[in-house]
């Protein structure tokens, strides 16, 4: 005798439909709950776009016009003369910040590869204090060490302005690095290390050919934290370069605070400036961030 197979069907209810393809019709689309999380996510989007708000207004205000008293009005005139001006001061400074933060960024996401792969798949005596020495410079603050560490670099002949720049942000930015790759590495089955040492494969060649390929969600991570981190800095630019060699952080100060007059247009126009490359870079690559980020997160 064969059975014959069919698909279970769940149980009806009293109505004589299933139970899990009813639908309760007077049940509202939109609950107390749903509508209150959506009204505290605009709030928030409507407190964040106030300051955004204030500056685009502003930028295309005239001289009389931009005052604190109407930051909250539409220019009478609409002009570019406030984006021309800040245009003319910050560009030889927006260009010295991306030879500064684009190199910084790179090297620095490489050395915490390479960091974090030996960290968290070749085993060495003292893997561990090394690890926990190299996180320890996540928590030195930048002005304790501000004074000797300009003397370094003033004893070493170490040029001013964008090579030392570069180096600081290298420096600074391999804790974090070697953090983010080191629990991201941990993840990687150890199956794909074991078949490239049975294979013949080195240290190296393990990490250019196998590792390497697969760490793209990590690398997106920090070179967009490396990126953001150098171009918003200010205590850095303020010991280690001047007017001439500086990044824009330190441009956009001087802009701000060089006229007995505050020209209210044309700092909100070169804060703007300023902060585009940095949200260019999260449109483009801030949907890869957060799961780049998580990636890393199962193990650590």
């Amino acid at each position: 005798m064969s059975a014959t197979l069919s698909t279970p069907v769940p149980p009806p209810d009293v109505a004589g439909e299933p139970l899990e393809l009813r639908r309760d019709k007077g049940t509202p689309r939109f609950g107390v709950g749903r509508t209150l999380r959506y009204a505290a996510l605009i709030f928030g989007i409507v407190i964040v776009l106030i300051p955004v708000y204030v500056l685009l207004v502003t930028s295309f205000k005239g001289p009389g016009d931009a005052s604190p008293v109407r930051a909250w009005n539409l220019p009478q005139i609409w002009t570019l003369e406030n984006w021309k001006e800040a245009w003319t001061a910050l560009s030889p400074s927006l260009w010295r910040t991306f030879q500064m933060v684009i190199p910084a960024s790179i090297i620095a996401a490489f050395l915490g590869s390479m960091n974090g792969f030996v960290l968290s798949r070749w085993s060495f005596r003292g893997a561990n204090t090394v690890f926990a020495l190299i996180l320890f410079g996540m928590f030195i603050p930048y002005q304790a060490v501000m004074i000797p560490l300009l003397q370094i670099f003033l004893d070493a002949g170490i040029p001013s302005g964008v090579p030392s720049l570069i180096l600081l942000h290298v420096i600074y930015g391999i804790p974090i690095t070697t953090l983010i790759f080191r629990n991201y590495y941990q993840t990687i089955p150890h199956e794909l290390v074991e078949a490239g040492r049975v294979d013949g494969a080195g240290m190296l060649r393990t990490y250019w050919s196998i590792i390497l390929p697969i760490s793209i969600p990590s690398f997106v991570v920090v070179l967009i934290w490396q990126f953001t981190n150098a171009w918003n800095d200010f205590l850095f630019a303020v010991f280690f370069s001047n007017n001439q060699n500086g990044p824009v952080t330190l441009a956009l100060n001087n802009l701000a605070n060089g006229a007995l007059l505050q020209d209210y247009g044309v700092s909100m126009a070169g804060a703007l400036l300023a902060s585009l490359p940095t949200l260019i870079v999260y449109i483009i690559l801030g949907k890869y961030f957060v799961g780049g980020l998580m990636s890393g997160s199962v193990k650590g």
